[in-house]
């Protein structure tokens, strides 16, 4: 995908960050001022952050927004202010509409906002600019003759079924392309895309997977056979589900977002028609956040 050479429109989304974040996000602002764009902020951030600029005029914006339809998709693109799981968040507004998002990370360093504080200055000027490697990230969709998440049934990392409380185990009746696959006696499976490989996946045994390589990840939760492992298999696949639990109902997620759910449903869980795009910066690397975050090579003999 090509990028232009310059963005015209930044939206900022973010949810409330730690006070030493305060200065590098003033620093963030005055940046992309110094270019003149446009720059939008997500209204209910804004009533957050709000009185901690109100003595700093160089801080302002042009303007707010408050959902996905109120985005111009053409020469934009989104900076998410906080960790990986407003990241998550981000996208709900981004959706289909091809806008590239980047993470700064307003903590510790993520997987999805994997921009650090003291990389800012030189970051803003690449996105802006459209210095970037474009990175195309899988979803994943889950459908059921219930209407479970509303207008966006997608998620970036992760759909997951989960018993209820102290619930019994619950069994997890799996079809891939109508292919009968297993019975999991489990407190839960775990659908992951590449991206989500490095999250709730990982937990529970998942192996980690790079994003573009066209594979989601089949995990059980705590199953009652310990020879069922993690499966990787074709994201092209339809893979369907049947449930059975003894409390009548199971907890279905889509990465932060949960709904109760009876049991005996039957869920479709595909590959989303889009993807989410993000900016990969020169320097920066898939490999070096895995080496940074799972601490690879913290070894005195390295």
């Amino acid at each position: 995908m090509d990028t232009p050479n310059n963005y015209k429109r930044v939206l900022l989304f973010g949810r409330e960050f730690n006070k030493t974040f305060r200065e590098p996000f003033k620093l963030l602002v005055k940046k992309i001022q110094s270019y003149q764009v446009e720059c939008l902020i997500f209204e209910p951030f804004y009533k957050i952050i709000q009185s901690w600029f109100e003595e700093d005029q160089i801080v302002s914006f042009d303007g707010f927004f408050r959902h996905h339809g109120e985005i111009q998709a053409e020469n934009t693109i989104m900076l998410s202010i906080g960790g990986d799981g407003t990241f998550l968040e981000a996208i709900t507004l981004v959706r289909d509409l091809g806008i590239p998002v980047a993470g700064i990370n307003s903590g510790r360093l993520g997987f999805l906002a994997d921009i650090s504080r003291e990389d800012i200055p030189e970051a803003i000027d690449a996105i802006i600019r459209g210095d970037f490697e474009p990175e195309e990230r899988a979803l994943i969709r889950v459908e059921s003759d219930q209407d479970l998440f509303g207008d966006f049934n997608f998620a970036l990392n992760e759909i997951t079924i989960h018993k209820r409380d102290d619930a019994s185990m619950i069994k997890i009746h799996a079809w891939l392309n109508g292919s009968f696959l297993n019975t999991y006696w489990a407190d839960g499976i775990i659908v992951a895309t590449p991206t989500g490989s490095t999250a709730y996946s990982l937990s529970v045994g998942g192996p980690l997977v790079l994003p573009g390589t066209g594979n989601f990840i089949l995990s059980p939760i705590a199953p009652h056979n310990l020879t069922v492992r993690p499966l990787v298999y074709q994201d092209g696949m339809t893979l369907k589900i049947r449930i059975e639990g003894r409390s009548g109902n199971v907890l279905v997620s889509a990465d932060s977002r949960a709904v109760i759910i009876e049991d005996h449903i039957e869920l479709i869980i595909t590959r989303a028609p889009f993807t989410i795009i993000t900016p990969q910066l020169h320097g920066y690397s898939f490999y070096q956040t895995l080496r940074n975050k799972l601490m690879w090579g913290v070894d005195k003999r390295n």
